[in-house]
């Protein structure tokens, strides 16, 4: 196992994406589906050149199916994103989930790196990984996701010729995983039937996430979630000292009684107590 998980990173790293074949039982992404149809449905086109007028997009999934928490907490799928993103962070955090549906006759999206939307250095690391999870076999045809391989590693590129993209043939139980540095977009769809998938993204901890996740599960719904999801989603300190309450891990604030005052608690990597230590003792020396 600990060998085909360092195969798909080193792919993700050559090529800036890679396929996870049959990750998970296709019948899993069925009850999803399902789960989510009449959100589909509901859900009206998207305004603007970028989503793409004939695309539908809605996100909250973990509120939406009670299956997104097998996507989420992939734990073969979240080891390969922390071989990606742990040189930059204490911990990854949930960026976003959404279900996407590219309907008859929509147009190739505009092609974008998704780093893009965080204006810090390009180049020296990695913001985000991507995962997408199909609701239905993706083809050039139905709008399945134009990649440009190796386009990660030259990111002051803004484009490329649309004749080099490469789109993967995955299937429902498949997952296609892609850097935030790789240029990628959504496929036109010249067929009759919608294409439809799920993208679960990402981030490093200390970002603000696409999908702002502790506005989408706020205290009384993340109660609910397992801990390891909750901290995911937010509900956990960046250390040091980032995304606290009073001081404090914010998920006190999903104990049935919140205390009205607390005590602001250290959170610290492991260098930082130590040289903290040291130095209070150092000062008590002086002192004595």
């Amino acid at each position: 196992m600990s060998m085909m998980l360092d195969r798909h990173a080193a792919m993700l790293a050559r090529d800036g994406w890679c396929v996870f074949g049959r990750a998970l039982d296709p019948s899993v992404l069925v009850g999803i589906e399902a789960d989510l149809d009449r959100r589909f449905a509901a859900t009206p086109l998207c305004k603007g050149a970028f989503y793409g007028e004939r695309t539908k997009r809605f996100g909250s999934l973990l509120t939406r199916s009670p299956g997104m928490e097998r996507l989420v907490m992939h734990p073969l799928v979240l080891e390969i994103v922390e071989q990606m993103l742990l040189p930059w962070c204490e911990r990854i955090a949930l960026n976003l989930t959404q279900a996407i549906e590219i309907t008859s006759g929509a147009l190739p999206q505009f092609a974008h790196r998704d780093q893009d939307m965080w204006q810090g250095p390009k180049g020296s690391l990695e913001y985000l990984v991507n995962v997408m999870w199909p609701l239905t076999p993706f083809t050039r045809e139905n709008g399945g996701t134009r990649l440009w391989t190796g386009s990660h590693l030259d990111q002051d590129i803004a484009g490329l010729p649309e004749d080099e993209a490469v789109v993967p043939f995955v299937r429902p139980g498949d997952a296609l995983l892609f850097l935030g540095s790789t240029l990628h977009g959504g496929g036109g769809n010249v067929r009759a039937a919608p294409r439809r998938g799920i993208v679960v993204s990402y981030c490093l901890g200390w970002l603000k996430p696409f999908e702002l996740q502790w506005l989408v599960y706020p205290p009384q719904v993340a109660r609910h979630f397992s801990p390891e999801l909750a901290a995911l989603v937010g509900y956990a300190q960046h250390r040091p000292n980032l995304g606290n309450v009073e001081g404090q891990c914010p998920s006190i604030l999903l104990r049935d009684h919140v205390p009205e005052h607390l005590p602001a608690i250290d959170a610290l990597r492991r260098d930082q107590a130590e040289a903290a230590e040291m130095f209070i003792r150092s000062q008590m020396g002086e002192m004595g």
